[in-house]
């Protein structure tokens, strides 16, 4: 007996998709998200984060 896993839907899996961008989003103060699209379709997205110091106080 095997057990599958049921397959998500393109829409549930495109929802997913776009919560955790969205959160990526949310949570970056200064940065960038880059979003690759391979054939129409999200393949990868990198969050780069930069850290800004007040110089102007020390």
């Amino acid at each position: 007996m095997t057990s599958e896993v049921p397959k998500k839907s393109l829409a549930d899996s495109t929802i997913d998709t776009v919560n955790q961008i969205s959160k990526i989003i949310q949570s970056i103060r200064f940065g960038s998200v880059e979003i690759v699209i391979h054939d129409g379709k999200i393949v990868q997205v990198a969050r780069k984060e930069k850290l800004r110091f007040d110089t102007k106080n020390n």
